[in-house]
């Protein structure tokens, strides 16, 4: 069984790799529809539409033009997640994620950071690099 460090993880913006990135997660869902109908004796599901939503950590760069500026609220972006890195046979993750929030936060005492969410629109596709 193989099993990944968080370390080994990036994330891409197209071909150019986001800098500073501490964490990030990926959902996805999916709904479920009712099929029961009167006389039946337990309810009946089929499957429904599938959705997907990510969301990044960083450490604020704001010179990362290419990474974390270009994922400005409202903007498209081609997001590729890499959990275990970015060589050949590596997982790769990848869609089109619309920037729905990106925040930032800072302390007297620690880095500013920055959050940014983004709401996956069509399919996402898990492959290999």
């Amino acid at each position: 069984m193989a099993s990944h460090t968080g370390s080994e993880g990036l994330v891409k913006i197209g071909a150019n790799t986001v800098s500073e990135v501490t964490s990030w997660s990926l959902d996805e869902t999916g709904e479920t529809i009712e099929t029961t109908s009167m006389g039946d004796s337990a309810r009946s599901y089929t499957t429904g539409l599938v959705s997907w939503s990510a969301s990044v950590e960083v450490l604020w760069d704001e010179t990362d033009t290419n990474g974390q500026v270009a994922m400005s609220v409202g903007s498209s972006v081609s997001l590729n997640l890499h959990p275990e890195g970015a060589t050949s046979g590596d997982t790769i993750y990848s869609g089109t994620g619309i920037v729905t929030s990106h925040s930032k936060t800072a302390s007297f005492d620690g880095n500013v950071t920055a959050s940014i969410s983004l709401q996956g629109t069509g399919g996402l596709t898990a492959s290999t690099v």
